[in-house]
């Protein structure tokens, strides 16, 4: 049990810093194409905050734990939305832009009921994870000519930056050199994680919910945080969005894609449902702070405080549920 905790924490601390590095590489790698500071946080900051989630979900699925690559792709959303940004705003009010609402929380949307229609039936065959992949292909696609037009009708949105500071060579190694980190990161934290669920007889559900979900959140909060202190609250909304995009289509995909997966009853109704609520809730308090002349909404510390106490409420009620009635788990996503 000891080493199992110590994987799990190393396992964190490597998906950590390996996507500090990969977003670090990959940021210079697009500010030097000369994009829009929103662009990079719903592409290339979106990719590299879940790569933990993507490698974690891809490892889990080939190593037979449909739980921990399903509850760690929802989860990872609820907390994106709640921990993330709840903590984000707690601490500095984030404004939101309207094109943000109007473009991003209603693709998000899309995305979401889309996913929720193909996992009706609980399960994931590599058609439908086919299919999301597919998905995926589209909103990059589509963000990425949208974000040009968009920066070429506001030069004011290219992040201004002297391209002579920018080491290419550098920014390649990082990238590279991160991914890896992120890949053997993903590795420890599943079988940790893994052998943690076995030991206490809980499902792998509730580990990828609230173990995994959370570790492999710390980028998008690391990431959120430091775009709020620098004045750019679009990065840090930019790769909320995005990242939970990447979290439905890609991690799902990928993990659909290498074995198909069965999901339980508890995780499509119970966490999926609460993950629509929430998000309906985030866009409600934007628009709302948006209303009238407001050209823009805006995150506040109240707001904050809010998707905080509904994530810390949640936790508690999926920790005590699968306590007290382990047997009411879906057997599927039980570790044999």
């Amino acid at each position: 049990m000891f080493i199992a905790v110590l994987k799990i924490i190393g396992g964190l601390i490597g998906l950590t810093y390996g996507a500090d590095r990969f977003v670090e590489g990959a940021s210079d790698i697009a500010k030097s194409l000369n994009v829009s500071t929103l662009l990079i946080g719903l592409t290339v900051v979106a990719f590299g905050t879940s790569a933990p989630e993507m490698l974690v979900s891809a490892s889990a699925a080939l190593k037979g734990s449909p739980g921990i690559a399903l509850g760690n792709a929802i989860g990872s959303n609820i907390a994106n939305m709640a921990l993330v940004l709840g903590a984000t705003a707690l601490i500095i009010p984030l404004v939101v832009q309207s094109q943000t609402l109007r473009k991003e929380f209603p693709i998000l949307w899309v995305v979401m009921l889309g996913v929720f229609v193909l996992l009706y039936n609980l399960e994931v065959t590599r058609f439908k994870a086919i299919l999301m992949l597919i998905g995926l292909l589209v909103f990059m696609v589509w963000i990425v000519v949208d974000g040009k037009r968009t920066a070429a009708n506001d030069p004011s949105l290219i992040e201004q930056e002297n391209k002579d500071d920018i080491n290419f060579k550098a920014a390649i190694f990082w990238t590279v050199f991160g991914l890896g980190i992120l890949v053997i990161g993903a590795n420890i934290l599943v079988d940790g994680s893994s052998f943690v669920a076995r030991s206490f007889g809980i499902s792998d559900a509730v580990i990828g919910l609230t173990i995994v979900a959370i570790g492999t959140s710390l980028p998008e909060l690391a990431a959120s945080l430091a775009g709020a202190l620098k004045g750019e609250p679009d990065l840090a909304m930019g790769n909320v969005i995005g990242s939970n995009v990447f979290n439905l289509l890609a991690v799902i995909g990928i993990a659909g894609t290498m074995s198909p997966l069965t999901i339980s009853q508890e995780l499509m109704y119970r966490d999926y449902t609460l993950m629509l609520l929430i998000t309906g809730l985030l866009f409600a308090f934007c628009l709302w702070q948006s209303r009238g002349d407001k050209k823009e909404g805006a995150l506040n510390r109240g707001h904050g405080f809010i998707l905080l106490g509904i994530y810390v409420a949640y936790i508690v009620v999926i920790v005590l549920q699968s306590l007290a009635a382990p047997e009411v788990i879906s057997t599927a996503s039980v570790i044999s």
